[in-house]
């Protein structure tokens, strides 16, 4: 299985969501919080291309935030790139 990363703040509703659906489906993740650290959210932007958060990476991969992992479960996309080697 792929590593899963977010990217987070700590009162961010979407973060909060994103991080649940993940819990669900019991996949486990590294997240990053960025709340007053500007090195991490300087790396975040550098890794994603994105300023807002969460950003979520599947592998090396920047998949997005919220909206685009729940569009990939819905797509049933999402476990195939979990899977992907």
């Amino acid at each position: 299985m792929n590593k899963v990363t977010i990217y987070t703040t700590q009162w961010c509703p979407f973060c909060i969501r994103a991080k649940k659906l993940l819990e669900h489906k019991s996949i486990e993740y590294t997240e990053i919080k960025v709340d007053g650290d500007q090195a991490k959210r300087q790396e975040m932007t550098k890794l994603s291309g994105a300023r807002t958060v969460p950003q979520i990476f599947i592998g090396d991969k920047p998949i997005g935030g919220c909206d685009e992992i729940f569009f990939l479960e819905r797509q049933g996309k999402l476990d195939e790139l979990l899977n992907a080697n």
